[in-house]
């Protein structure tokens, strides 16, 4: 049932695990089971390394769960730029500057994705880009992929299949079984929100990330490691009459609308190849724990990126996910109960901060409400440094013990 090149299957003919994206939270899942013994094939349809629409900007929470999965000191290689605070610029007011929890991390998402595939390869994980899931069918005894690459074609059998497709990724179909007929059941919404992102060299950066509102959206500059800053924007295009039809005119409308973004920009020069846009950027979306299959990263729950806090979100439901997919596999659960496991994990890491997250993210479309609060921020200084631990995740929750706790027959 295989299609071969030069006489060897292009995959394993059978995995433990079959991971389908292979962005932060596929690549992050794949060295996790693979550290545990797992056999596992990591899949995305696109090449790596890339550009990505990203804040490239790694939480201190993130840093933490990079360090528990075996990643740190590969990044740590790299040179991330340090990052100790964030200094807000909205609608002509004051700059206010508010102190991280810790130190964050900035890196490019070409060099962080491209070490990630490294690491989880060395972990024993087989890697395959450029190649498509174009069916998926549910068996007795797990799933039976239908992969294709360059021309190739192969059957992988997979005993569990998680999907790390992202928020806008296209869901394979799955036959068979009690799914038999099914596409994928859950159709995201519509959103009038385009991300645009562009490296930029000549801008002196300090330690901290750098955020400018004004209307219609806001920008983000965020050191991204080698003398480089990462400009990243969000805009609603509602409130945009002008419709550019490149990531240097989204970054020009930018620059318009805010003066002290114009002279911050004044004589930085954009880094050809570095640019990248995606649309649409779905916000206060509710999480998607589970769709046919298990689901994580943006796949699984997003939090408006104005948080910066989407890395960190993905490397924790890759925790939890590789915490259930091992049990799966041992046996220890059914897929009923993995999925109810699962949601109940989900809801439990990330209903606080997706819910401060949407709620700053509404606040910072609406100047009025922007300015009070950057006002009362001010005043009472501890209320910035509270708003952010709001949306962070908790410390809890990490090992597999923890997670036991989430079986739905313990509670």
């Amino acid at each position: 049932m295989a299609a071969v090149k030069d006489g060897s299957p292009l995959f394993p003919e059978s995995v433990d695990a079959a991971i389908i994206g292979g962005g932060i939270a596929g690549s992050s899942l794949a060295k996790a089971l693979a550290d545990r013994g797992r056999k596992v094939l990591l899949i995305d349809r696109k090449a790596f390394p890339r550009h990505k629409v990203c804040g490239e900007f790694l939480s201190p929470e993130s840093i933490g769960m990079l360090t528990e999965l075996g990643f740190a000191p590969a990044i740590q290689a790299l040179g991330p730029a340090a990052i100790r605070a964030a200094r807000i610029h909205a609608f002509g007011g004051a700059p206010l500057r508010v102190p991280l929890p810790g130190m964050a991390w900035g890196l490019s998402r070409h060099a962080l994705d491209d070490t990630l595939h490294r690491a989880a390869g060395l972990a024993g994980a087989e890697i395959a880009t450029g190649a498509a899931v174009a069916a998926m069918r549910r068996e007795a005894d797990g799933y039976a992929l239908h992969i294709a690459q360059g021309g190739f074609a192969q059957t992988v059998r997979a005993r569990v299949v998680i999907g790390a497709w992202g928020v806008n990724g296209r869901a394979p179909d799955i036959t068979g079984g009690e799914t038999s007929g099914e596409t994928r059941r859950i159709k995201p919404a519509g959103s009038p929100y385009l991300g645009v992102k562009m490296h930029f060299s000549g801008i002196e950066a300090a330690d901290e990330v750098e955020l400018y509102f004004f209307e219609g959206g806001y920008l983000g500059l965020s050191p991204a490691g080698g003398g480089l800053v990462n400009v990243a924007a969000l805009f609603d295009r509602r409130a945009c009459r002008e419709t550019p039809t490149a990531v240097h005119g989204w970054l020009d409308l930018a620059r318009a609308r805010c003066p002290a973004l114009a002279r911050r920009l004044d004589g930085a020069a954009p880094v050809p190849g570095t640019q990248a846009a995606v649309a649409p950027v779905r916000l206060y979306a509710k999480p998607i724990p589970w769709d046919g299959v298990p689901l994580v990263g943006d796949a699984c729950v997003t939090i408006p990126p104005l948080c910066g806090d989407g890395m960190s979100m993905a490397l924790r439901a890759a925790q939890l996910s590789a915490a259930y997919a091992e049990r799966r596999l041992g046996g220890e659960l059914t897929d009923a109960e993995w999925e109810e496991a699962y949601a109940l994990a989900v809801r439990r890491a990330f209903s606080g901060p997706l819910r401060w997250g949407n709620l700053l993210q509404r606040a910072a479309g609406k100047p009025p409400l922007a300015r009070a609060a950057l006002g009362a921020a001010r005043f009472m200084p501890s209320l910035g440094s509270l708003l952010v631990r709001a949306t962070r995740l908790k410390p809890t929750q990490h090992n597999d013990s923890a997670l036991k706790d989430t079986h739905p027959t313990t509670g």
